[in-house]
């Protein structure tokens, strides 16, 4: 039952009365008001309603006294203690304790176990058919409704509850949507004319189309190119297709086609074969990634909080005796945990956790593994369809070490590897791993070779210093990848040296380092690969500094690449080819100086050693009411041969799809480019088009509620159906879907705004909306005898198939929506038959949908 009040309340003398009488809290039926006394009972007149006004019917307050609401159902916000676990309609019934009346909400046996309830603890809760369980079956349990924030609370003692990790959502609300084809599409061409007179005019054209399917968990998917050139021809590929499924108790997804391997332990390797593969989504956000276990010992019921780099990153409350806490958000990098233990009695314990982390650091106890079995699939066609078997394993150990490894086999090579991570605190954090390998080539040669790899990371909390290190190095010239092992294997007379562009060795080292709150910060990185046999090699380096002053950004930086290649000489020397480059960006917000103006002007400078230096000066930014259109326009002038450069571009987001297009030249040359993309999905209910789809996406329902735009979405409103796509959802998570209702249009009330959501990966859930669609109508309802129906009375429709009532407010008006050209209301005020009547209405022909009718009708009893 969602309660709708009256839009307007006249501003009468009643109104004053009734406000400056109601402390004085009249005793009905006497005219001597007893001695107040503590155990009194008191309650409002109803009488005072009717004060002023003879005409008004008497008003029956039964049901609201003692604090109490009519029964019935109300959309209310599901609180566990102080968590919140839900939102939905509820069905309350009206109980009698203690000699008050008071609202008792109905729940299931489901509903207490999904809300984390040991409910085979409590038998006398009632069995699975139960539809309202008894709560205080569950000792010192109570629930609390507070009917005007619309919130309902669930008092529910810890040792009745199922520890949960932060964030955790109950894979039993996982939904896997519903049944339906999609396609995500995108077209895309451009047309270029040459200036130089040599005629060379070329126009191309390229789409890419991912059909889908979804049946129940199971997800498949296809990726298909398609492109055309100037000269007529003309190509189509599949790319790859595969179907994909949660297991939700090994917390993973099973693929059946085209993929690629992990990339953990291994280089990733492309098969089509079977994966099953662990997937951190379905995790707790605060089960995710590296953090160590805090274990500590508390004196009394103690709160405990935990700080890195001086920002407080977790607070709970432990019992007395030994605790652990593993349920941290990763906060990644490094800084020690400082563990402040605050006892009941006013006293502290602190405990300093040391932590650093790199990606490979698992959680204490958590195993994250997995196993692929299939042909390998090269992007070559004339390579063999080799089959192989790949399996991983991490695992994360007590003490901050994470052991790691994994086997590769096929008919032509086998490889093993093994590593450890540990978590080393102010030292930082440091893994180690060697994998043996053993290759056969086509060319008869049968090598062997073993690679280290080392990887560490450490965060300088003092000097707002991060610096990672991570080097490779093939210690010998036998070690080949099974990917290059695999390559050699064709099924054409070719037989390239098997030796180009295999890697000796390669060194990383990529920094940060802050200057101060408002001082901006520094960057560097360097990057060395060497090559076996070739005497190839690669080299660069970058630094650059970036900073931002009230909304102004800018940045300079100098990047220096160097690659070696053999001179031809026998005596070993290499011929380098160097690249220097320098360039400053600046970016200003005009909405800086001009509020409401959505729009930026950049400047940026290039300098190129031995080639010139280029200005390029550019503005951009959007436009309409969503800013669902997007432009930017560049003006450029090089010192090179490339001269003066222009570009201009537009992009725009609409409920339908995407378009885009744009113009450029130099002197050589003018390019014109144009592109669409979108989405379509094909359900029980239609076909609704979008925006491109992402992985995992909502469909809302909103049958009649047109052109309602939905929260947080850039240019997505619902379709002339009522429809729309939200494309970007996350999995495994609650994500909430919202209708804007400042986009609703006058003849539709939406009985509520709002739904959550939870998709398992690649699901199409629907968020469902109710939507009264009708005229609005501010009615007058009198008896027969004259007088106004009671304040607060209830009315409803009777040809209505949603639950919502309207309340009555002064002198019998009552403000309804979603009213037919005709129809009956129900008007009730009291339990008895003869505190309830009817109201036969009929629409003038004439009215408008933008208008708000105003009526008077009779009320028969």
């Amino acid at each position: 039952m969602v309660a709708v009040l009256p839009s307007r309340f006249p501003r009468s003398a009643l109104a004053c009365l009734v406000t400056l009488l109601i402390p004085s809290l009249v005793y009905a039926g006497d005219s001597k008001a007893p001695e107040l006394n503590e155990s009194s009972d008191v309650y409002f007149n109803p009488a005072l309603l009717s004060l002023g006004n003879p005409n008004q019917e008497h008003v029956d307050l039964s049901l609201y006294e003692s604090g109490t609401q009519a029964p019935g159902k109300y959309r209310v916000d599901i609180f566990v203690n102080s968590e919140n676990v839900d939102a939905r309609d509820v069905d309350f019934r009206l109980n009698e304790e203690s000699g008050k009346n008071r609202l008792i909400p109905c729940l299931s046996l489901k509903d207490l176990r999904s809300y984390g309830v040991k409910t085979y603890l409590f038998p006398s809760l009632g069995d699975t058919n139960t539809t309202c369980v008894n709560l205080n079956a569950i000792p010192d349990a109570d629930s609390q409704f507070y009917f005007n924030s619309q919130k309902l609370v669930l008092r529910i003692p810890q040792a009745a509850l199922i520890p949960k990790a932060r964030g955790y959502v109950d894979s039993a609300q996982w939904d896997n949507g519903i049944n339906a084809l999609l396609l995500n599409y995108s077209f895309s061409g451009d047309s270029t004319h040459d200036h130089s007179g040599t005629g060379r005019n070329s126009n191309s054209q390229y789409a890419n189309l991912r059909p889908g399917l979804n049946v129940g968990p199971w997800r498949f998917r296809n990726y298909s190119t398609w492109n055309h050139g100037s000269d007529g021809r003309s190509n189509f590929e599949s790319v790859y297709t595969y179907a994909q499924r949660n297991i939700v108790t090994l917390k993973g997804q099973m693929t059946f086609g085209d993929s690629s391997s992990p990339s953990d332990v291994f280089d990733s390797v492309p098969f089509r074969g079977v994966q099953i593969a662990s997937d951190d989504d379905m995790l707790p956000e605060s089960l995710r990634g590296y953090a160590p276990v805090v274990r500590g010992i508390a004196r009394t019921n103690a709160q405990v909080v935990i700080r890195q780099n001086g920002y407080e990153i977790y607070r709970s409350y432990v019992s007395p005796g030994a605790f652990e806490i593993t349920d941290m958000y990763p906060t990644g990098g490094s800084g020690d945990l400082e563990v402040t233990i605050k006892e009941a009695d006013g006293s502290e314990q602190h405990i300093l956790v040391p932590f650093a982390s790199l990606p490979v650091l698992q959680r204490e106890g958590r195993l994250k593994y997995s196993t692929t079995t299939g042909q390998y699939r090269s992007y070559d066609s004339a390579v063999n369809k080799t089959p192989f078997f790949q399996g991983t394993a991490i695992y994360g150990m007590p003490k901050g070490v994470t052991i790691y490894g994994g086997l590769q086999g096929a008919e032509h090579y086998s490889s093993m590897s093994m590593g450890l991570g540990k978590n080393m605190g102010d030292v930082g954090a440091l893994s180690v791993d060697v994998t043996l390998a053993d290759a056969k080539l086509k060319s008869s040669e049968s090598p062997q070779g073993t690679s280290m790899r080392i990887r560490y990371n450490k965060n300088i909390t003092q000097t707002g210093t991060n610096f990672a290190i991570a080097g490779y190095r093939y210690s010998t010239s036998g070690y080949y990848t099974m990917g290059e092992t695999l390559d050699s294997w064709r099924n054409d007379d070719s037989n390239a040296s098997s030796n180009v562009g295999r890697a000796r060795n390669r060194e990383e080292l990529t920094m940060t380092q802050t200057i101060g709150e408002s001082m901006g910060s520094l960057s560097l990185s360097a990057i060395h690969e060497a090559y076996w046999d070739t005497r190839q090699s690669t080299e660069s380096y970058s630094t650059g500094y970036n900073n931002s002053w009230k909304g102004i950004s800018y940045s300079i930086n100098y990047s220096y690449s160097r690659n070696g290649t053999s001179s031809g000489n026998n005596d070993g020397s290499k011929v380098y080819d160097k690249d220097q480059i320098v360039s400053l960006n600046i970016n200003v917000p005009f909405s800086n100086f001009l509020l409401g103006h959505n729009m930026n002007v950049s400047y940026g400078m290039t300098g190129t050693k031995g080639v010139g230096t280029s200005h390029t000066v550019g503005l951009n930014g959007t436009l309409l009411e969503d800013n669902n259109l997007s432009w930017n326009m560049q003006k450029g002038y090089s010192t090179s041969d490339t001269g003066t450069t222009g570009n201009l571009n537009v992009d725009y987001r609409g409920t339908y799809g995407e378009m885009n297009g744009g113009y450029s030249y130099d002197p050589d040359n003018s390019r014109v480019n144009y592109g669409i993309s979108g989405g379509m999905i094909l359900h029980r209910d239609g076909l609704t088009l979008s925006q491109p789809l992402g992985e995992t996406i909502s469909l809302v329902k909103a049958p009649g509620a047109s052109g309602v735009k939905i929260h947080g979405q850039t240019g997505v409103k619902t379709d002339f159906r009522g429809y729309a796509v939200v494309p970007y959802e996350t999995a495994f998570r609650k994500n909430d879907v919202g209708l804007d209702t400042e986009y609703l249009g006058d003849d539709i009330d939406l009985v509520q705004t709002n739904k959550t959501v939870i998709p398992t990966r690649g699901a199409i859930v629907r968020a469902e909306f109710e939507a009264r669609i009708g005229s609005r109508a501010l009615i007058t309802l009198r008896l027969k005898d004259g007088k106004y129906v009671p304040f607060g009375a209830t009315v409803t429709a009777n040809d209505s198939t949603q639950d919502v009532e309207f309340i009555v407010g002064e002198e019998g008006q009552v403000y309804v929506s979603g009213l037919k050209k005709q129809g009956v209301l129900l008007a009730s005020w009291g339990a008895s038959t003869s505190k309830k009547c009817t109201v036969k209405y009929f629409m003038p022909d004439s009215t408008e949908k933008s208008s708000l009718i105003n009526m008077n009708s009779e009320c028969i009893q």
